[in-house]
């Protein structure tokens, strides 16, 4: 049977695939807004007078404020509706972005950022559960989350060269000034085309919940981020690890008792679920790490222009959609989803080994362009089934949740990943330069194979990361083809409903 007379049969919205172009779109403006600034951040840091110590705030305001607030923005999304939720937080997006853009000083920089975050925050999760109750017919899902899944592993990479190439042409203020029209566009067909679902009025915001979750959160992401220039032993950053246990353990506790909780831990019951769940954290890590060392390899030590950089990071973009769209979209449909995810993690990891041969004299056509084509098929192979089954069987009132849930574990792998990798680069980078500088005439060579020995180092944990990932979901995402099943429960198995999440 057609997609359309699919459609025609289940009384899908005819206009749904306009809807999937405009949904799509919102995504990629607050995934890539992940980035975009990373290359354009050396000339805002000239004209706003910012201090080393203080530029890591026009990245770390963004992802603290998206990571920590996506629980509460999911949970908006239920109560007041979806559609509601996507308009208020494009809206939202665009003054910050404008507020940003025009930032006469480096507070006001970093408070936009911290702006544009909270309204992700709330634009994320309405995107997904928009996309999840659009699409309900299995091989339709397929197509639809390919393409979710091909921007949700690409916006980064697409970030990187939109960066280079405003930066480079126009202005570092770019970076934040393109998001406006995106988001008029995105608000005018979201007006034209999405249908909002009924809201549950009947329902209450768990505000124990948002203060104990969201603080948690907060804590963890803010420690993450300071454990990269502070280093991991360093009572404040100790101090936030601890007080984010604290609070998430409270909240865990509270969720059991809350008579309308924020996240309902039947969610995180179910195996298939957490399995994803986990496994996107694991590959998240992995990804960023990636990200940041191949940015300042490209850049410091082959000496690439914004420009270049980003457009070396094409072909890891092309390669994410067609695995994605071209291998996930159509396989997701007959096979289980650990069958593409666990390959996809495996390419991934190979990826990665591959990467660690590099040198500061490395060839990027012969050794740096096949890992990233190899990334990119994993990522892409991966990204779409566990969107795809995260939000599969889910009651629609926590469709939501469940959607800020997936997103989280991204923005708290990102921020692990980075942090994480990046100590280990710099202290590996660190003992090389100790070791191996004997001769002060060769310091500069010295010191430039140190960096890259700390990255190459950095990419075996990268590597065995992934391998961790791909262990994950090959024993917890157990979900069968969604074909096997009826299209509302696929692909999540029984246990969705002796959990109590119905369609």
């Amino acid at each position: 049977m057609s997609a359309t007379r699919t459609g025609e049969s289940t009384g899908a919205d005819p206009r749904r695939w306009w809807s999937l172009v405009i949904i799509a779109l919102a995504q990629l403006m607050v995934v890539l807004d992940a980035t975009i600034v990373n290359i354009a951040l050396p000339s805002a840091q000239h004209a706003l007078h910012m201090s080393d110590a203080n530029r890591q705030w026009v990245i770390t305001a963004y992802t603290l404020a998206f990571g920590g607030l996506l629980l509460l923005g999911g949970r908006i999304a239920d109560l007041i509706g979806r559609k509601r939720a996507f308009l208020i937080g494009l809206v939202g997006f665009a003054v910050a972005s404008a507020l940003g853009g025009a930032a006469s000083g480096s507070g006001m920089l970093f408070g936009a950022r911290a702006l544009q975050g909270a309204f992700a925050a709330v634009l994320a999760p309405s995107a997904l559960s928009l996309l999840t109750t659009t699409f309900t017919d299995p091989k339709e899902r397929g197509k639809a989350f390919g393409i979710y899944g091909a921007l949700a592993g690409s916006g980064s990479a697409i970030g990187f060269i939109a960066g280079g190439l405003l930066t480079e042409y126009l202005n570092w203020r770019w970076c934040l000034y393109v998001n406006i029209p995106i988001a008029a566009v995105a608000v005018l067909g979201g007006l034209a085309l999405l249908h909002d679902h009924p809201r549950h009025g009947d329902a209450r915001l768990d505000v124990p919940g948002v203060l104990l979750g969201c603080g948690g959160l907060v804590a963890l992401v803010y420690g993450f981020s300071e454990a990269q220039p502070r280093g991991w032993t360093d009572p404040f950053v100790l101090a936030l690890f601890a007080v984010a246990a604290v609070l998430l353990a409270a909240f865990v506790w509270w969720q059991t008792r809350a008579p309308d909780p924020l996240l309902p831990l039947h969610i995180l019951r179910d195996r298939d679920r957490a399995g994803c769940f986990l496994t996107m954290g694991l590959a998240v890590i992995g990804m960023f790490g990636m990200f940041l060392f191949m940015t300042y390899y490209l850049q410091v030590i082959l000496g690439y222009s914004p420009v270049r950089a980003g457009l070396a990071f094409l072909p890891l973009t092309v390669a994410i959609i067609v695995g994605s769209t071209q291998i996930s979209a159509r396989l997701l449909h007959h096979v289980p989803p650990r069958t593409l995810m666990v390959p996809g993690m495996l390419l991934s990891a190979i990826a990665m080994v591959i990467l660690t041969r590099m040198t500061v004299h490395s060839s990027y056509t012969s050794e740096l362009l096949p890992p990233l084509l190899l990334m990119g098929l994993g990522m892409g192979l991966t990204f779409m089934p566990v969107f795809a089954t995260a939000t599969s069987g889910v009651a629609p009132r926590d469709s939501g949740v469940t959607s800020a849930t997936v997103n989280t574990s991204q923005q708290v792998g990102g921020s692990i990943g980075t942090a994480l990798l990046n100590t280990i680069a710099t202290s590996s980078a660190t003992a090389f330069i100790a070791a191996h500088l004997t001769d002060p005439s060769h310091r500069n060579l010295v010191v430039r194979e140190g960096v890259v020995h700390g990255y190459t180092t950095a990419l075996w944990w990268a590597a065995a990361v992934f391998l961790l990932a791909a262990v994950v979901a090959g024993t917890m995402v157990t979900a069968r083809a969604p074909k096997h099943a009826t299209p509302t429960e696929a692909p999540v198995p029984e246990s969705v409903h002796r959990s109590g999440a119905r369609p």
